[in-house]
Order: structure tokens, then C-alpha cells, then sequence
């Protein structure tokens, strides 16, 4: 518990002595007597002394007449008597502002709920990159008009390739450019892909739904060959997906450009039609040619484009939160990750009641019985992931890291989430710190609403689109929608501020006892400073749907 940071955050002034941090008060509990019989609180107060009293003697050198040696009168120092006056101010407002320090009001919990939080003045930063940081790279994965095409004739593709985008729309998405991809690696043609409806989400969306066909197949004219429908001549249209001989399915997670070459190629030449299953992650970054990463990002920032009247509903609800108060505010979007499958699937420990803990328990062991198991090895898999950061951040954790980071309360946030897990409850921490807080459920009417509530993936786009548009995006934890939604507004020039949290270093603060608030309010600056959509050089291994820095933006 003492150990607190890493040596990127705060270095020289990280302790092993709790006692020798900072004496303000802590943000998470209240202050408490030492033990006297404690020999290491003993050496500690015994410095404190020696300092305070190193402090005092050098006081009293310069003003004497507050000595109490006799010998030493007023009219026998040689120092002006406005120079004394000046010292003695001094170290008055000195003390006036120490006594106030330690007597200010700290953050406390209480069964896990955050009671006060001091506020802190917002700074101009908080809303924007600094310029002089986002004006060295530029996108430059668009086509250009008047561009070659490399396309060949219809009759001399290699084939038709099928698949289905599996998971929500994020994740469809993240299919769908790889598709394009894979099409492109083996000369083939795409046939539109379907958006395939899964155990969680439950929707029946249709590309044509959410995605605006003609634009997607006009832009993309010189890169791939796309069609909307497989083709009249092949008549059982069921096989493509029923048919062992028709279906590819052995191709691993992450696989190289020369996968598709040397094993699917030779079938789709062979069968003329073949679909691809499963399609999640079956493409690699740092193993691809940089071209086919760069029509990825074509296809993901420019080619896919949601309908018009998604986009206008997205339009009408960014304008809203900008002019909530009558006048032109910024706005903060954030994805709170804290729906009850999240949770469950996490396997991290939360606060809660005792019901809620064993209602949560069963919940895994009847989803994930493998992983569950008999349940006793959790507890330490739990204290393992949250000391990671692998584990969602609560609506009351997210308050307290964005009032320290200065946003104030009035700050207008959108927030992108499921149910809570937990209600309102759960939610009072974060509603309480930062009252301006809606959903659009909130934002819009019941009616304006109603149109897009048919297919779930288009009240996704709206959540999408407003946390693109904003002013700040803040995510809690990882997922395909942060990761698209970051990428994107790097991709725009790393102007606007995506927030992520080192949910590491954040636990580790949460769980330290003797961190005064100034203390905690420092490190979550000085360990953001670098977490907000910033230019980050590309890596092996790298995602690029995070950071589409390298190949798909340019030097400007």
C-alpha cells in the first residue's frame, strides 16, 4: 500500500515511509492519531521536531526580538524596523496558508462512496491538446481525386470472398475494414458484408441500415471491387455458410497478408465463391504490407459513413450539450464501461452489499463456468487485475480522478453507456461531483428517439458520433468503441483530448491511506499530461484502430 508510483510519475519524491509524505489531509480517509509506541511514527514526529525547530531558529535569527533570550532587545538589532514588519507578514500569511491547507476539506469514502471532493479551478488546458504538440503530423489515408486505379477487370478477380460482422458495431465495423483488406491482399471481390446478429446484442441491423451503401462502394471503386449481393448465378445462397467446402474457417487471430496468399487464395480460385468465418481479428497490423493498413484507414475514417439522418440526429444532440445553458459550452463525453456483463466478465471485486456480491457470484458461475470454477481462487485474481489496472473504473472513481485533473462541476458531460451496474446508486458519486451529466435519453425526446430504437446499433452510432464530436472523450475501460473513437480524433489531427486513465496507478492512489489530496490532485496531472490523444509513435504489435499515427498519417 505504500508503494505508489512509478518512476514516470512522480520518481524522487516516491517513499517507502508513509509518514514522510506529504501532511495533508488524505482524499480517501479521514486523518489519525500515530502510535506512540510506534518506534517509526516516533523517528518520524522526531524529524518533524528537528525541522520545525530548524524553522524557528531561523525565524527568530532574523526577527530577534521574538527570542526569548533576554540578552537580545528590539533596539539592539541592526535590522530596519520595515524589514522586520515585512518578515513578520510573511510568515503569518506562511502560516495562515499551511493551517488552511491541512484544515481543507478532504475526500472521504464511506461504504465506497465518495462524500465531498474539493473543487479546483479549471485551467484553460483543459480542454485541448497544445497546439504546438498536434501540428506535426497530418491524415493522409485518403484517396485523392484524380488518383490510378489499380483495379482489374471484373472477369480477372480471383473470386468472391463473404463474411459476416460479428459482435456490435464497433466491432462489425473493425470486420468490415479488414474485409476490405483481405479483398485487396487476394484480388478479389467483396460481397457486402452482413452484420450478423450474436447472443448479446440481438439485433437483426442491416449494413444498408447504419451504413450508407452507395458512398462505401463509390469511394472505394479504385481499391476494391465490391458488390452488394453474391451473385444470380450462384444459386444456394444458405451453402455459403452450411457448406464445409464453401467456408474457410482455420484462419488464426492476427494473421500476415501472406496467410491469405498461400491458404485461402488457392480455394477462392478454386470454388469462385468462399466465405470466411469466423472474421474477428483475423488480420494482422505490423504483418500486412503499409498499404493495405492504409486502406484500412481509408476505409475506416472515410469510406464508412453512417445515413444522414444518423448523422444529423448526432448534429442536433452535440449542439444541445454545447447550449444547455443558454450560451456556448464545451463538452465532456464519456464511455462509462460499468454494465453488469462488464462487471461479471471483469472478475474484479467491487464495493457492494453482501446480496450483491452472492447474486454476482452466481451470475458468473452460470456465465462463465470454466472460469469460475468453485469460486475460491477469485478473491486473489481480483486484488491481481485491479493492481494491473485491468479492472473498470467506478462512476465514483471517474468523479474523483476528473476533479482532480480541475474539471469543475459545472462541466456538461455526455455520458455513453448501458444500464449501470448497481442504478442510481452507483451513480449518485458521479451525478453528486458533476450535476450537469445526461444521457440522450435526456438529451432528446422520447419521439426523436423512437425512429432509431429499431435497430440497437443506430442508438450505438449515436453515442458514437456524439463522443467523436466533443470537446473531451474520457474512457474507463478498453474496448473497440474507445479504441475507434481515440483513433479517430488522433486521425483528425490530436487536437481534441481523449483521456486515459492509468487505472493502475489510480488503484494503487485509491488504496493509499496516508495520500493527501494535494498529493493525489499532482500525480493524476503529472501522469496525464502524456494520456490525451498525443502523437505516440507506432510499436510492433501495435493497434491500429488506437493509433493510426504510422502508416496513415503523414509528417506535415
Amino acid at each position: 500500500m505504500a508503494e505508489l508510483r512509478h518512476s514516470s510519475s512522480i520518481g524522487a519524491r516516491a517513499s517507502s515511509s508513509p509518514m514522510k509524505r506529504d501532511e495533508d489531509a488524505s482524499p480517501f480517509i479521514p486523518d489519525t492519531q500515530p502510535n506512540e509506541n510506534d518506534d517509526d511514527d516516533s523517528r518520524g514526529r522526531h524529524v518533524h521536531k528537528d525541522r520545525d525547530r530548524s524553522f524557528w531558529s531561523h525565524f527568530q535569527s532574523l526577527c530577534p526580538f521574538l527570542s526569548d533570550d533576554s540578552r537580545v532587545s528590539y533596539h539592539s538589532s541592526r535590522i530596519p524596523l520595515f524589514l522586520l514588519i515585512f518578515v513578520v507578514l510573511v510568515g503569518l500569511i506562511s502560516i495562515f496558508s499551511i493551517v488552511k491547507r491541512l484544515n481543507a476539506p478532504y475526500l472521504c469514502r464511506k461504504d465506497g462512496i465518495v462524500l465531498h471532493c474539493p473543487d479546483v479551478k479549471e485551467a484553460p488546458s483543459l480542454w485541448e491538446n497544445p497546439y504546438s504538440a498536434t501540428t506535426s503530423w497530418k491524415p493522409c489515408a485518403e484517396r485523392r481525386d484524380g488518383g490510378i486505379s489499380d483495379l482489374p477487370p471484373e472477369n480477372e478477380t480471383s473470386g468472391y470472398i463473404f463474411i459476416h460482422a460479428e459482435g456490435g458495431l464497433n466491432q462489425q465495423r473493425i470486420a468490415i475494414c479488414n474485409a476490405v483488406a483481405v479483398a485487396k491482399i487476394m484480388n478479389a471481390t467483396l460481397i457486402l458484408p452482413v452484420l450478423k446478429q450474436d447472443q448479446i446484442w440481438k439485433d437483426q441491423t442491416k449494413f444498408e441500415d447504419i451504413f450508407d451503401v452507395d458512398h462505401f462502394i463509390d469511394y472505394l471503386k479504385d481499391d476494391v471491387r465490391i458488390v452488394r449481393d453474391i451473385p444470380d448465378w450462384f444459386t444456394d445462397k444458405s451453402e455459403l455458410f452450411s457448406s464445409i467446402r464453401r467456408t474457410v474457417k482455420n484462419i488464426p487471430k492476427y494473421a500476415p497478408a501472406q496467410f491469405y496468399i498461400d491458404n485461402v487464395l488457392p480455394r477462392v480460385k478454386e470454388k469462385k465463391i468462399m466465405a470466411l468465418k469466423p472474421f474477428v481479428d483475423r488480420l494482422g497490423y505490423d504483418n500486412v504490407p503499409p498499404e493495405i493498413n492504409r486502406l484500412r484507414c481509408r476505409v475506416n475514417y472515410h469510406a464508412l459513413k453512417f445515413l444522414p439522418e444518423i448523422e444529423q440526429m448526432a448534429d442536433l444532440l452535440a449542439s444541445r450539450m454545447r447550449n444547455r445553458t443558454g450560451s456556448s459550452n464545451p463538452y465532456m463525453a464519456l464511455h462509462l464501461r460499468f454494465e453488469k456483463g462488464m462487471v461479471g466478465l471483469s472478475f474484479c471485486d467491487f464495493v457492494g452489499t453482501r446480496d450483491e456480491k452472492a447474486k454476482m457470484a452466481e451470475y458468473r458461475k452460470k456465465e462463465w463456468p470454466r472460469r469460475y470454477k468453485n469460486g475460491s481462487h477469485l478473491w486473489q485474481l481480483a486484488l491481481q487485475k485491479r493492481k494491473e489496472g485491468r479492472c473498470p473504473l467506478e462512476p465514483g472513481e471517474v468523479a474523483v480522478i476528473l476533479r482532480a485533473m480541475g474539471y469543475p462541476k459545472e462541466t456538461q458531460i455526455y455520458v455513453a453507456s448501458g444500464q449501470v451496474y448497481g442504478g442510481q446508486n452507483r451513480m449518485a458519486p458521479l451525478r453528486n461531483m458533476f450535476p450537469f451529466l445526461v444521457t440522450k435519453e435526456e438529451l432528446a425526446t422520447k419521439e426523436e428517439l423512437d425512429k432509431f430504437r429499431k435497430h440497437v446499433t443506430s442508438l450505438a452510432a449515436l453515442d458514437f458520433l456524439v463522443c467523436l464530436k466533443s470537446d473531451v472523450f474520457v474512457m474507463t475501460h478498453g474496448g473497440n468503441f474507445a479504441k475507434l473513437i481515440i483513433g479517430a480524433r488522433r486521425y483528425m489531427g490530436h487536437q481534441l483530448k481523449s483521456i486515459k486513465p492509468d487505472k493502475g496507478l489510480m488503484s494503487k492512489s485509491f488504496g493509499d491511506p496516508y495520500m493527501g489530496w494535494a498529493t493525489f490532485v499532482e500525480d493524476v496531472i503529472v501522469t496525464h499530461q502524456t494520456r490525451t490523444g498525443l502523437p505516440e509513435e507506432t510499436f510492433p504489435n501495435y493497434d491500429l484502430w488506437e493509433n493510426p499515427l504510422t502508416p496513415c498519417m503523414c509528417k506535415a
